[in-house]
């Protein structure tokens, strides 16, 4: 079901692709691995272009790859802009809010290794976060989870039905995930997700159920079953 954003919203996309991608042992960073006839970062970059109501897509990436002959009409595009990545995955994000016009009313932050998303699902998260002010696409765990404080022994067994595997895109008003890093630089605090930022503020957050193909590309491994993810939607 395709979700309506209310017409006076103005959106923006922080789209993370500065990073390394170790684990993936491969010869280059992994958002420029081809995919399914394409650079991995081409697929998240033709999907949130086609977001409703958008206004700006900030591509968070080095200087160095900008030139890539795969990125021309991407960066022809005149929605399409560039920020610089920080050092840690929260300085890419503030970048990349630096960026967004003061006009914009949700920012979308998403992770160029998550090129499986779907464009419902992306309208599903700016839908709540319209209504709420935060929200992030999740998935209920699966897996049962067990806590160790020291790595060697279980300590406990996590409840289940509490959990929720976190996804991107993740949505938030952009003056409060300002106001949120204002909080985080003041205070010295270390987030590990951008709607982390507006729980260290006492915002909710709303939970938008996501799908659990919008893998996270991590290793070798991920990229052979976003393959036959993406070849079974071309069936």
């Amino acid at each position: 079901m395709k979700m309506e954003l209310d017409a006076n919203e103005n959106v923006a996309v922080v789209l993370l692709a500065g990073g390394s991608g170790k684990r993936m042992e491969a010869s280059k960073p992994k958002q420029f691995l081809e995919l399914h006839g394409k650079p991995v970062l081409a697929h998240s970059l033709e999907l949130l272009l086609q977001v409703q109501q958008l206004s700006m897509l900030v591509l968070v990436l080095a200087d160095e790859y900008r030139s890539l002959d795969f990125l021309a009409p991407f960066a022809d595009n005149p929605r399409v802009t560039f920020a610089a990545p920080g050092s840690e995955r929260q300085d890419s994000v503030f970048n990349g809010l630096e960026q967004v016009p003061v006009e914009c009313t949700l920012v979308a932050v998403h992770d160029a290794a998550r090129p499986l998303v779907s464009i419902n699902a992306v309208h599903e998260c700016l839908s709540d976060a319209s209504q709420y002010g935060a929200a992030v696409l999740a998935v209920p765990m699966k897996a049962t989870v067990k806590e160790s404080e020291d790595g060697v022994f279980v300590m406990r067994t996590l409840e289940r039905s509490r959990l929720w595997e976190i996804q991107t895109p993740q949505v938030i008003r952009p003056q409060l995930l300002r106001d949120g890093f204002r909080r985080v630089r003041d205070e010295g605090l270390e987030v590990t997700d951008d709607v982390s930022i507006v729980e260290q503020m006492g915002a909710p957050v709303k939970l938008t159920m996501g799908e659990y193909t919008n893998l996270k590309l991590t290793t070798p491994e991920d990229m052979v079953i976003a393959e036959q993810i993406l070849a079974d939607r071309d069936i």
